[in-house]
């Protein structure tokens, strides 16, 4: 048990020495150190002293040259009496006072010096008072010019003593500088002798700095061994914890990656589902419409015709007719929204009004948001034109007030307002500085919370309940107003209402078209001028009540039609007939389409007009097949019948060569 203390003793005894030793180098590594870092600070002061009296030197050399070069300017400006050679004495003398200013400075420390370069100054002032005299004669133009003066300053004494004083000045500097190198000297063998100690004591610092190195080295190498066992355990035991719980972490965070997939599907599902459900609504929608508007067309055609049946005494019948007649034509409209609802009609721009569309809506958004909705209007003086499609500008409408009686709950009021602004370029989004008609649809609902309004034109955003929308309808108005050359704003305050405002521009172009229309609806209303009376017209419908409907209206106008059922039955009448004159088709039909008729007929035969009659336009009515014809929409008139058919005679005769009309004439 005692032996332990024994043996550590020389370990110790030989730490204390080390230490001891090592305090020691210390001391003396730090006395150098201090003595050295004098050393070189005298020595860095002598050397700066020595530039110092160089540059002193350097400046009497250049004050003696400066001043020579005015003398010299001043004797040559007496002599040739130039301006610019005057001005060369002057800048000259001004810069030798400016030197002498500079040389004061680099002597100011210096007593003795500074009492030479005063004496110095003192002699530069009488020597330019001297000098200035030729020059003032010279300048003065005064008889007999600069000459004597200048000669006569030329012996006075004042010239050589500036001369002699700026030697002084020099030769005092330069046994300054010989004492000033002499001291550099010293100091920088000085200084070299304790680099050398130094370097001495560093080495054997180095010495024992290795020697206690290596005991501290035994020391610690002890130790190390006595630790090395417990901490391979530790950080075994530290290393399994982190591996299990690294584990634990990636298991958790895959089952929240699975959890959000499969919410995310179920999400996706539920949004395709509903998308589903809206699709086959539309589709249903739109068999349904088709299906109302041929009963339509039979209805319309035959009132049309017993009302001409009965012209003359029988007013009282003629006027229940007429009442029958608009509910017809009131259908006919509500069928035509339907249809657009549906999106199964060609969507076309054209020159619309929106404040006569909206009035032309009214019916169909009563019936839409219920009779527990206030709807009020407000239109602009003088309406207006823009250039869009009536029927998406009627859907996004009609959506706006749907969204409005949904954020109402069914009961409340609503403000469709339009108006004519002049906007500021930008100051609705993007939208470039002109005239824009707006379309502003307000509730007084619950609103939308702000942190919502940002994103309610997002595809499949909406803050409906589950089941209550598809967050389409506000994306699908964003899209058509951007199409279309506008925007859409919202505004809207929690608990008080919401504002959609769409902007769209004025087209003047859209007024002139809009006027025509008109003209062409009520020139249709007047009983037109028939073109080719008594002319052979193949009828294609495959609704046998639309088509006996038709044939009688083309019978009562003049004309002599030939019935059939489908696009295959036609091509073999015109296979085998040569006096058709014009083809009267519906655009969906089975086993062949209207337009897929017409690309036949146009290929074969060209000279034979056509003519499309359609109610429901589907999967075949592309703008492209449709295009290049006139097209009668069901239901209709025999008047409106009667001036389509004409349109497409008189197209046909205008298309053909001046030969073939006059023959088709004949």
């Amino acid at each position: 048990m005692d032996a332990a203390p024994e043996e550590a003793s020389p370990g110790s005894w030989r730490r204390g020495w080390a230490s001891f030793g090592a305090f020691a180098a210390t001391i003396v590594l730090i006395a150098l150190v201090v003595m050295v870092t004098i050393s070189n600070r005298n020595r860095d002061n002598a050397l700066a002293w020595e530039r110092h009296a160089y540059d002193v030197v350097l400046l009497t050399r250049t004050v003696d040259a400066t001043v020579a070069r005015a003398e010299a300017a001043l004797g040559r400006f007496v002599l040739d009496e130039r301006q610019p050679t005057g001005t060369v004495y002057y800048n000259e003398w001004l810069l030798a006072g400016r030197q002498i200013g500079q040389l004061k400075q680099l002597v100011h420390n210096d007593p003795l010096q500074k009492v030479q370069v005063a004496r110095l100054e003192a002699l530069y002032l009488q020597r330019g008072t001297e000098l200035a005299v030729a020059a003032e004669r010279v300048a003065s133009k005064q008889a007999g010019g600069g000459v004597p003066s200048f000669y006569q300053a030329g012996l006075l004494p004042t010239g050589p003593a500036l001369r002699k004083q700026l030697d002084a000045i020099a030769t005092q500097e330069r046994d300054i500088l010989r004492q000033r190198m002499a001291e550099t000297q010293r100091f920088a063998a000085q200084a070299d002798k304790l680099t050398e100690w130094l370097g001495w004591v560093g080495l054997l610092i180095g010495l024992g700095a290795i020697v206690l190195g290596f005991a501290a080295y035994q020391a610690i190498a002890e130790r190390l061994v006595a630790r090395r066992d417990a901490e391979n355990e530790a950080n075994r035991a530290m290393t399994l914890e982190q591996a299990v719980q690294e584990r634990t972490r990636e298991l958790r965070d895959a089952n929240q990656r699975l959890q959000a997939e499969a919410a995310e599907r179920a999400a996706a599902e539920a949004q395709l589902r509903q998308v589903q459900k809206m699709e086959a609504v539309g589709q249903l929608t739109g068999g349904i419409a088709h299906d109302f508007n041929n009963m339509l067309a039979v209805v319309v055609g035959g009132l049309d015709l017993a009302k001409r049946k009965l012209r003359g005494p029988k007013r009282e019948i003629e006027f229940h007719l007429d009442n029958a007649m608009e509910g017809a034509t009131r259908a006919a409209a509500l069928t035509r929204r339907l249809l657009a609802f549906a999106r199964s009609e060609p969507l076309l721009p054209e020159g619309v009004a929106p404040a006569e569309l909206v009035e032309s809506m009214l019916d169909l958004v009563d019936r839409s948001i219920g009779e527990r909705i206030t709807v009020r209007t407000r239109f602009a003086e003088e309406p207006w034109h823009v250039w869009v499609d009536a029927h998406q500008l009627e859907n996004s409408i009609l959506n706006l007030a749907v969204n409005a009686r949904d954020a109402m709950d069914g009961q409340g009021q609503l403000d469709i307002i339009i108006d004519n602004v002049s906007l500021a370029d930008e100051e609705v989004g993007d939208l470039p500085a002109g005239d824009y008609v707006r379309i502003s649809v307000t509730d007084d609902g619950i609103g939308i919370a702000p942190e919502h309004l940002e994103r309610v034109f997002e595809p499949f955003f909406t803050t409906k309940p589950v089941g209550k929308g598809t967050g389409l309808g506000l994306s699908q108005i964003f899209g058509f107003a951007r199409q279309s050359g506008g925007d859409v704003t919202i505004a809207s305050t929690p608990d008080v209402g919401t504002t959609v405002a769409i902007y769209l521009p004025r087209s003047l172009e859209a007024a002139r078209q809009h006027a025509e229309k008109a003209a062409q609806i009520s020139a249709q209303d007047a009983e037109p001028t028939l073109v080719g009376a008594g002319s052979s017209i193949l009828v294609v419908e495959d609704d046998p009540r639309v088509s006996r409907a038709t044939v009688s209206s083309l019978e009562e106008l003049g004309y002599v039609p030939i019935a059939c059922a489908g696009g295959k039955e036609a091509l073999e009448i015109l296979a085998t007939s040569d006096r058709i004159d014009l083809i009267i088709t519906d655009v969906m039909m089975p086993e062949m389409t209207g337009p897929e008729l017409a690309r036949i007929v146009a290929s074969q035969y060209p000279q034979i007009a056509l003519l499309f009659v359609t109610g429901y336009v589907g999967e075949a009515s592309d703008g492209e097949d449709l295009s290049g014809y006139d097209l009668l929409r069901k239901p209709f008139t025999v008047s409106a019948l009667a001036g389509a058919v004409s349109a497409a005679f008189a197209k046909r005769l205008s298309e053909l060569p001046p030969d073939s009309t006059s023959e088709a004439a004949e």
